[in-house]
């Protein structure tokens, strides 16, 4: 059973950053796939950014590309995400999520294993 912990989020300015943690206990070589999605309210959670068999392989919403990168620490078991040059469309809770397949980044309800969520606010 995979666990995981977000923590990092908070309240920044436009044009600001953050980084993202995600703790994730049981990571072993079968955790596949990691990513983070988002939730404003009132909105379906969708895909952020995703990496798959150990960094091999990475994807992104277009919305963050060239922003956000994803990242994780096999050693410590931590997954990153760095979000630079926020904006107020990023503000949404973000949750921190793994599965043992490799799960696509366009579809949330495919993967196994999420966190409880860290809120990120961006102010304009």
């Amino acid at each position: 059973q995979v666990q995981l912990v977000e923590s990092g989020g908070g309240s920044v300015q436009a044009g600001g950053s953050l980084r993202l943690s995600c703790a994730v206990s049981a990571f072993t070589s079968r955790t596949y796939s990691m990513g983070w999605f988002r939730q404003a309210p009132g909105e379906e959670r969708k895909g952020v950014a995703s990496i798959y068999s150990g960094g091999v392989q990475t994807d992104y919403a277009d919305s963050v590309k060239g922003r956000f990168t994803i990242s994780q620490d096999n050693t410590n078991r931590t997954l990153y995400l760095q979000m630079n040059s926020l904006k107020p469309e990023d503000t949404a809770m973000y949750y921190c999520a793994a599965d043992h397949r490799a799960a696509p980044l366009n579809y949330a309800p495919w993967w196994s294993y999420w966190g409880q969520g860290t809120q990120v606010t961006v102010s304009s």
